[in-house]
């Protein structure tokens, strides 16, 4: 894939013109990469069914890439990866731990030539960018018969009391908090924008069980805007009560959390000769 833009070097800055959201989280880059879950084998195996895209030596471009935990996972199933971002410290550590090419660019303005791609896909991050454009971005990057693919990590907090009491805690100490087990949450309407944009769209849910350490779920949850927005003296206070809390639920250390992936897919159809 051929592209106008530089790829970015390990250890880049934050970069100009990012919003408040973008701004946090390229503060806690290193946290988001070490604690942030993986997405499971079935997510994947998914994504192959519904996109109608083998990962195995597809053109790739993943936006949003962040630190590279999608772009990971897509390289590991033999995809040829182009990673887009808009913050260079979060593509410096993607860079400084992946073998990739890594573009610090807008996923509302992609640096890629028409028909580039076999899949586009944002794990995690279409809901930071402008839903028309990027759609529109994406269709024109895609070869006919291409697709487009999104993905969000979420917890089962239908499955376990202890997420649901967790997620009415968060949204006592934190502004703007919703959780799936919060009146008012829902999932990014990205399949919608797909079918506006008249590609086929598919959608399912993949459910997983994760197994983490305690002090890595508060890596994890130290790595969350919502949480890297408090005054450091109130993030302190929320891990310690966390860490108490969830302690006493887990007193091994090690939690079980059910978790869900919800992927959307769209494809653009390869017109009839």
């Amino acid at each position: 894939m051929s592209a106008g833009a530089e790829a970015t070097r390990p250890g880049g800055a934050v970069s100009e013109g990012l919003d408040a959201g973008h701004v946090v989280f390229e503060r806690v880059a290193e946290a988001y990469d070490a604690a942030r879950p993986h997405y499971p084998e079935a997510l994947y195996l998914a994504l192959e069914e519904l996109s109608g895209v083998r990962l195995a030596g597809a053109r790739v471009i993943d936006v949003g890439a962040g630190t590279g935990i999608s772009t990971r996972g897509l390289l590991d199933r033999g995809a040829r990866v182009v990673a887009v971002d808009r913050g260079g410290r979060m593509l410096g550590v993607l860079c400084s731990r992946t073998e990739c090419a890594a573009l610090l660019a807008d996923g509302n303005e992609l640096p890629f030539r028409d028909g580039a791609a076999d899949l586009v896909t944002y794990a995690q991050a279409w809901h930071w960018l402008d839903p028309a454009l990027s759609v529109a971005e994406a269709v024109r990057v895609l070869r006919p018969g291409g697709a487009v693919a999104g993905w969000w990590n979420t917890v089962d907090a239908g499955r376990a009391d202890w997420l649901a009491a967790y997620q009415v805690r968060l949204a006592e100490s934190c502004d703007g908090y919703v959780g799936p087990a919060l009146p008012g949450w829902s999932m990014p309407p990205i399949a919608e924008t797909m079918e506006l944009a008249g590609l086929t769209v598919a959608r399912t849910w993949v459910g997983w069980t994760r197994s983490v350490r305690l002090d890595d779920f508060l890596t994890d949850l130290r790595s969350h805007s919502y949480v890297a927005r408090l005054d450091e003296r109130d993030a302190e206070e929320l891990v310690a009560r966390e860490r108490a809390e969830l302690g006493r639920v887990f007193p091994d250390g090690r939690l079980t959390v059910p978790m869900r992936v919800y992927l959307a897919t769209g494809r653009a159809e390869a017109p009839v000769v």
